[in-house]
């Protein structure tokens, strides 16, 4: 084999186990500023499960600033927050399928779009761009739901569940905001 040949694939091995190692440390220390969470919802034989990571306010004006209004954003930090469903639903009155979706918000001052994707991606922004990694063309379903405001701050972006008489309800709040929307049984 010639030198130069070898010289060139060590190079290469070296440049690619480096960003792999990079790539894994960074992962890592965002981990620490935002834990992941898993969310497990149980109501007879239907089964939800979130998988998000949970970035702290820290002071921060949230919505309309680090999350800019009107844009896409990954619904949590570090990789795209997940959605699974063990059974068809209607939320909020549509049909989404059993299966796993990744889950993307468009936040905006008065309502919010909320977005189940057929895609799964390994980080939620792409990175040369820093923008949100979803690819339109594989949406499942597209909802819009109202903005509330809370007294109280939640310093911790958080994801959880309620059953309210025979609606199921699913709640994002971050700071003074939330968002809920109803699903149910698709029978």
């Amino acid at each position: 084999m010639p030198k130069k040949f070898r010289f060139t694939v060590s190079i290469l091995i070296v440049l690619i186990l480096g960003g792999t190692i990079g790539f894994y440390v960074m992962k890592n220390q965002t981990k620490s500023f935002s834990p992941e969470e898993t969310i497990n919802y149980r109501n007879d034989n239907l089964k939800v499960t979130v998988f998000y990571n949970r970035p702290y306010k820290k002071d921060r004006v949230i919505f309309g600033n680090l999350v800019p209004f009107g844009e896409v954003w990954r619904t949590g930090a570090n990789e795209a927050t997940t959605f699974k469903v063990n059974q068809d639903i209607l939320v909020d009155g549509s049909l989404l399928e059993a299966g796993e979706y990744s889950l993307w918000t468009i936040p905006n001052k008065d309502s919010w779009k909320i977005i189940f994707n057929k895609k799964m991606y390994a980080w939620g922004i792409d990175l040369t761009t820093e923008k949100a990694a979803r690819e339109p063309e594989y949406d499942a379903l597209i909802i819009e739901v109202p903005v509330r405001k809370k007294l109280n701050s939640t310093e911790q972006l958080s994801i959880y569940f309620d059953k309210q008489q025979d609606m199921h309800m699913m709640f994002l709040t971050w700071g003074e905001t939330f968002v809920s929307f109803p699903f149910q049984k698709a029978n």
